[in-house]
């Protein structure tokens, strides 16, 4: 039997698409119309009207409420200037896009075609097709779907274009071309955007064009070979030569200008081969192309289009890869790489001065210390300041206790603990502090009511020095409790947070349910409020209820009778997202803080960062930055959520680009209340990124770098944590100063050895915020590094012995964070020791290490150690009891029986706890010690009258 003819494939479209136009004929106007069933209409409408909900109301009540939000807090220039340039920027591509397309598009249907099945030398007109019909019925919406789609990609570009018209320049000039740092970071990002996108139109108009053609004949495929009718090849020849017009000035344009980001082993940027075989090999592959598609449109303009076109462009894209790939591969190899650092010294030289440039590490000032001279009880004394505020809490450890003894609610939650500076007593105090915030997820009910309406806040802070340790090794607090209680001169007059770093979900207030303010008194005794702040947009109207319940998936917004006409919805509460949302062209650190002002209230500080990965031959990040300022500090009230920003550097041309881009918006840092300027910081995202490239950056000779003979890193941390190893706030008196001050500090070490090698600080306080300094040991001496004291007190019998005496009872030992403390020309090391209970939540502060040069000793207390290793543990004892800032725990100047009286009730702690660690002979020297003093006592009190 055989087998029946198969239907070709483009009889089957034809028959589906006669299908199609019979259809639409019959339902032409002079075509009776058959009204369908009542029922199937509605149905129909409903079904459209579901749609047209589904599709664009969200995207409506979203946009409407960000106006409103935007609005609430004074930021309306940010939403509308995005509004508006997306909706302008968008416009004019979509108009051009649609030009472009539809113009091809229509020339295509209207160019004169043949059929191909007959002879070629005789060609015949057939009529149109059912496919080229329903080709030229899509035409016009297609080709408007396609510009729309074009225009909102074009509309994401609308930053790229505000800070091009409203660019700074630099003042800096690229070594190779000359150009401004501007344009390479305000004028080629646009360049980019627009021949990208002229690719995408070309690319696109292509594919277009191309199918009109298929779909009307005059392409047709036989076998392996394509064959284009006249008008056809033309057309397509024109746009061809049009993209490579493109490509050709994507080279000079785009393509060269990025030599100087380019990554090599040595360097970022341009190196040696780029300068002298790529950039010349370029040039030639951009004007090949350029030839080549003039070539083509004289070919297309004449009629005479020959397999010599084809041949010009299998000859351009074979000489580009061989001029543009090989000559440069061969140059580097032969040329560069047998006297590599002798042809590369030039541009490194180029790569260091850009990466300090552009990191902020030019200014760096270096101060040269003697090294190896041990310290005595005299440099001891003379840095007081810094003893005082050695910090002996971490902050996990301190984190965990702070949720065990002040979270009062198991609904309460401390999320990060800050370090930060006060004046208590009239002496610069270190403390951590950290915000008692409210988690709805742990409310035991968690209802619509409790999460929106009645827990809407957190309360109050956890305030204390950073050394000072209870006789039950807990941290001393000086403001604890709810609602706050204050020990020390700084208050908390306004203890509500309705905006920190937990603070991630709307409320409704005031309302008719009461606030829950905090815990009073046994049982279920509580303190109720009401919100009576700024913060928040009303929700009187049915219309801002119907929306914001659509916003938030909330239907109980809508229905709920507890709101009034003062109701305001609240939300957009975590401090770090509002800040996001306020200045999104802005790069946020990771840690806000909270700070107290003069007046009792709290008030969140964030620092932002101006980045861009277009600095010329600048070291890139993991991420490409190779740019970054830390421009704006930004300031969130917790209670009514007021966003302020102040610009802290006017040098930074990107800042002041954005300052012009939305002019008002920036405040001026002189505008920011003294209060709080006393207590900004250095922060620490970028001082970490400082730090590690300065750690290769400090090295000025290139044949220096090119070895990296004089490589430093940051010590390896115990726990493991690279990025956070010693890096943390202090506060100390550098060398050569007469005043403590706050600082933010960082060790080097020479790569793959121990020894400490330098330090480097960051200055906060006052007109020296900012300034970078390092501190450096002469390379011939030996200053033991934190790995070589981790393993020094690893190797102390005594430190073991407790440590392992600790353990057999089933107690968990944590180590706390080794801390790098500079003295005069020298360091101590500090370890402090907690012990958390088997089973307990707890970690209590019990032994500190102290360690100087070869000498390790473990006390209960600081005071202790560094007597033990430097001795004069009685003058010690009596000034640290002079700066207890509590009258409760501090004590008068006392007499000299006083004094004495300490010091046998300290060797009498000592002795007992070597007899608890079976240390006998320690035992020993301590009751020999207690007796002398006991006879000191005796003759002082026999000397009274």
């Amino acid at each position: 039997m055989t087998e029946p003819p198969r239907p070709n494939d483009r009889d089957s479209i034809d028959e589906l698409l006669r299908g199609i136009v019979e259809r639409s004929a019959s339902t032409g106007p002079d075509a009776p119309r058959e009204r369908l069933p009542r029922r199937v209409r509605w149905a129909l409408l409903g079904a459209g009207a579901a749609f047209v909900l589904l599709l664009f109301v969200p995207a409506v009540a979203r946009r409407v409420t960000d106006w409103m939000w935007y609005r609430e807090i004074g930021f309306e220039r940010v939403f509308l200037t995005k509004i508006v340039a997306q909706w302008i920027l968008g416009g004019i591509a979509g108009v051009i896009a649609f030009v472009i397309f539809y113009g091809n598009v229509r020339l295509a249907l209207r160019s004169q075609t043949t059929a191909l099945v007959a002879s070629p030398s005789q060609p015949r007109r057939r009529p149109a097709t059912l496919t080229e019909r329903f080709v030229r019925v899509l035409a016009l919406p297609g080709t408007g779907m396609l510009a729309l789609l074009f225009a909102l990609g074009a509309a994401t570009e609308w930053r790229t274009l505000l800070q091009f018209l409203y660019r700074t320049p630099f003042g800096t000039a690229d070594p190779i071309f000359g150009r401004d740092i501007g344009y390479y970071v305000f004028v080629l990002p646009l360049l980019e955007a627009i021949l990208g996108y002229a690719v995408l139109a070309g690319m696109l108009t292509l594919a277009c064009v191309w199918a009109v053609y298929s779909a009307r004949g005059a392409i047709r495929r036989r076998e392996w070979r394509v064959r284009l009718e006249p008008s056809a090849r033309r057309h397509l020849t024109i746009l061809g030569a049009l993209l490579l017009v493109v490509f050709a000035a994507q080279i000079p344009l785009i393509a060269i200008p990025h030599l100087l980001y380019s990554v090599h082993s040595s360097l970022v940027g341009a190196n040696y081969t780029d300068l002298h075989a790529r950039l010349p090999a370029w040039w030639a592959v951009s004007g090949l192309m350029l030839f080549a598609g003039a070539y083509l449109l004289w070919r297309a303009w004449k009629g005479r289009l020959t397999r010599s076109a084809a041949i010009v462009v299998a000859g351009t894209v074979v000489l580009s890869l061989l001029i543009g790939r090989a000559y440069p591969a061969s140059f580097h190899r032969l040329v560069v790489q047998p006297n590599e650092l002798t042809r590369e010294a030039p541009q490194i030289v180029r790569h260091i001065e850009a990466t300090r440039a552009a990191w902020g590490l030019a200014g760096v000032e270096r101060r040269e210390l003697e090294g190896g001279s041990a310290l005595t009880q005299r440099d001891i004394d003379a840095n007081r300041a810094t003893i005082a505020n050695v910090r002996l809490w971490d902050r996990e450890p301190l984190l965990q206790t702070f949720g065990q003894i002040q979270s009062i609610r198991t609904y309460y939650d401390f999320v990060a603990v800050d370090d930060d500076r006060y004046r208590i007593g009239g002496e610069l105090r270190q403390v951590m502090l950290s915000a008692r915030e409210l988690n709805t997820a742990a409310l035991p009910t968690r209802t619509f009511i409790n999460e929106h309406l009645t827990f809407t806040h957190g309360m109050g802070i956890t305030l204390g020095p950073s050394n000072q340790v209870t006789a039950e090794g807990l941290p001393v607090l000086f403001i604890q409790d709810l609602p706050p209680v204050s020990r020390i001169g700084v208050k908390v007059s306004r203890p509500q947070i309705y905006f920190g770093e937990l603070s991630n979900d709307f409320i409704l207030a005031p309302s008719r349910q009461r606030e829950f303010d905090y815990p009073a008194g046994e049982g279920d005794e509580a303190v109720y409020s009401s919100y009576d702040g700024t913060a928040g947009v009303p929700v009187a109207s049915f219309a801002r209820r119907l929306l914001f319940a659509w916003r938030f998936g909330s239907l109980n917004i809508l229905l709920s009778r507890d709101l009034t006409e003062r109701t305001r919805i609240i939300y957009h509460r975590d401090v770090r997202e509002r800040a996001r949302r306020a200045l999104p062209f802005l790069t946020l650190d990771r840690d806000p803080y909270l700070v107290i002002a003069d007046d009792g209230t709290l008030k969140w500080i964030l620092d932002a960062y101006t980045m861009t990965a277009r600095y010329p031959y600048s070291q890139r990040a993991t991420d490409g930055t190779n740019y970054m300022r830390n421009s704006v500090k930004i300031v969130i009230d917790a209670y009514n959520g007021d966003v302020q920003a102040y610009q802290t550097d006017d040098t930074d041309p990107i800042i002041r680009t954005l300052a012009r881009i939305y002019p008002g918006l920036l405040r001026p840092i002189a505008q920011m209340p003294a209060d709080l300027r006393a207590h900004v910081r250095y922060p620490e995202d970028l001082f970490r990124m400082q730090t590690a490239l300065y750690a290769t950056y400090h090295m000025s000779d290139p044949q220096t770098f090119y070895h990296r003979e004089d490589q430093w890193q940051v010590p390896g941390s115990a726990r493991g944590d690279q990025a956070e190893a010693f890096l943390r706030h202090m506060v100390m008196r550098l060398p050569g100063e007469q005043e403590p001050e706050f600082i933010l500090m960082r060790p080097f070490t020479p790569r793959q050895k121990d020894n400490l090698a330098a330090w480097m600080v960051a200055r906060n306080d006052g007109e020296q915020y900012g300034r970078l300094l390092v501190y450096q040991f002469p390379r011939q001496s030996l200053v033991f590094g934190p790995t070589q004291i981790v393993n020094r007190i690893n190797q102390d019998t005594e430190v073991a012995r407790q440590i392992s005496l600790w353990d057999q009872r089933g107690s968990e030992v944590i180590r706390g964070e080794l801390l790098v403390i500079p003295i005069e020309e020298s360091l101590i090391y500090v370890q402090p020791l907690y012990l958390r209970a088997e089973g307990g939540r707890i970690p209590e502060l019990k032994r500190v290490i102290v360690a100087h040069e070869s000498r390790v000793v473990m006390e209960e207390s600081l005071e202790a150690g560094l007597a033990r290793l430097f001795g004069g543990e009685g003058q010690l004892l009596a000034q640290r009891d002079a700066a207890e800032p509590t009258p409760t725990r501090s004590t008068p100047p006392a007499a000299a029986i006083d004094e004495v009286v300490r010091r046998a009730v300290l060797h009498y702690e000592r002795a007992r706890a070597a007899q608890r660690a079976d240390d006998w002979a320690t035992y020993g020297e301590e009751m020999r010690l207690l007796g002398e003093t006991l006879r000191q006592i005796q003759g002082e009190g026999d000397s009274r009258p």
